[in-house]
């Protein structure tokens, strides 16, 4: 009898396992999550589409910035193979949608209320002509200083709230034989200190006109100047061996004490995290100098890609669905250091870094304060971006670079590139 029972459970088993294998989809991501805390968090993606019954077949491209994704999905797409889904963000998604590559999800949008679940400024940027057309998985803060208190108090110097207590306590660290800044010479990272600086010394309204409005005065005027001068002091901080460093190299930096700080968005949490540190006891964050109140953002997203094969739709509805469910929303940002996108998502057991930007999003939200993030793609068009970022890289690469003359450099970049 019991043996039949068993027969009998293994048997329906086998023909469910059949009935699921007969509807699986094999879902095809293209993403660039690959350092630890990145690709933890992928895996909490693929463990929710498995679950629901579908094959993951990850696409990983390695590139903190994501431009080698980028250049990769484009030789997909032009060959007529493109993924089933690939994470891209801000103006790109609107540029993929002109370009008549991605699929509707206004549908999924609609059952799932996502209007009443995410801020304005996220479904905004989510949309093509009002219509969803990627899913938010997060939000991130960029404008971050991470920081050891270990190494501050051997030093004996505070942690920086402005760039001039920034430049004090770095002269104090250096002479004690640390690194002040850690840092990963790459186009983007270098962006991101500049971003950070920007927004210190231009302000919410003069960071808006020249990064989002391209305001070609603002960016080849006196306050940007101050801004390169700024910079390029910040690369006497850093050492020699920076150049080609990944950031969450950095971040190991910050973590072992060889550093004191860095300049980087809260995707390093998610390295802390996966190394066991704690919020406050193993480091501690706050507001890059001088940008207290100011919320640089960046949201990561997901697009779907024309099919004719309805299996494969089908698939894309179920990804969708899990990027913007609750659950997967909660676990995935407590593992990658970020803000869940949906705004009903308790946050009881994020930790003090999270509740900080939560605040600082909140107080920043419909505000001047919010701001799209240069050097994570979210202000302008990518080619836009790229121009800027060739002229502030070269810029911290030459030691003999004039800020006087770098402004208008940048300006002329924006204008070839408009």
């Amino acid at each position: 009898m019991v043996i039949n029972r068993v027969v009998s459970f293994l048997s329906l088993m086998g023909a469910m396992f059949t009935i699921s294998s007969a509807f699986a989809t094999e879902i095809e991501v293209l993403h660039w999550w690959t350092s630890g805390g990145e690709a933890r968090s992928a895996e909490l993606l693929q463990q929710g589409i498995e679950s629901r019954g579908h094959i993951w077949k990850d696409f990983s491209v390695a590139g903190g910035g994501g431009q080698s994704a980028m250049m990769v999905l484009k030789a997909r797409a032009v060959s007529g193979n493109p993924p089933t889904s690939a994470q891209i963000k801000g103006f790109d998604i609107q540029e993929w949608t002109k370009l008549g590559f991605l699929t509707s999800l206004d549908d999924i949008a609609i059952e799932g209320n996502w209007d009443s679940l995410l801020p304005k400024t996220i479904s905004d940027t989510m949309k093509y002509e009002g219509r969803y057309v990627a899913a938010p998985v997060n939000i991130h803060r960029v404008n971050w200083l991470w920081v050891n208190p270990k190494v501050m108090e051997k030093v004996g110097v505070s942690i920086p709230r402005t760039w001039d207590e920034f430049f004090i306590a770095a002269d104090a660290i250096k002479a004690a034989g640390y690194i002040p800044l850690a840092h990963g010479r790459q186009p983007w990272q270098d962006a991101t200190v500049f971003e950070s600086i920007a927004l210190a010394m231009l302000g919410a309204d003069d960071y808006y006109k020249a990064f989002v409005a391209l305001d070609l005065d603002v960016l080849s005027g006196e306050k940007m100047v101050q801004v390169f001068s700024a910079f390029k002091k910040v690369r006497g901080y850093i050492d020699g061996d920076a150049l080609g460093r990944d950031w969450n190299v950095a971040t190991q930096m910050v973590m072992n004490g060889e550093a004191a700080m860095q300049i980087m968005g809260d995707w390093v949490k998610g390295e802390l995290t996966v190394a066991g540190k704690v919020s406050g006891e193993d480091y501690v964050c706050v507001p890059a100098p001088g940008t207290d109140g100011m919320f640089s953002y960046n949201v990561d997203s997901f697009v779907f890609f024309k099919s004719h094969d309805p299996s494969r739709g089908q698939g894309q509805k179920e990804l969708a669905k899990t990027i913007m469910s609750k659950s997967f929303q909660e676990a995935f940002n407590y593992s990658k250091g970020s803000l869940p996108a949906r705004t009903d998502v308790s946050m009881a057991r994020f930790d003090d870094c999270a509740f900080q930007s939560k605040t600082a999003f909140t107080m920043a939200e419909g505000s001047k304060n919010l701001l799209p993030s240069l050097s994570a793609d979210m202000s302008t068009t990518s080619y836009i971006r790229d121009a800027m970022i060739d002229v502030i890289s070269e810029f911290f690469t030459d030691e003999a670079a004039d800020p006087n003359k770098a402004p208008e450099r940048l300006a002329k970049a924006v204008k070839a590139a408009l």
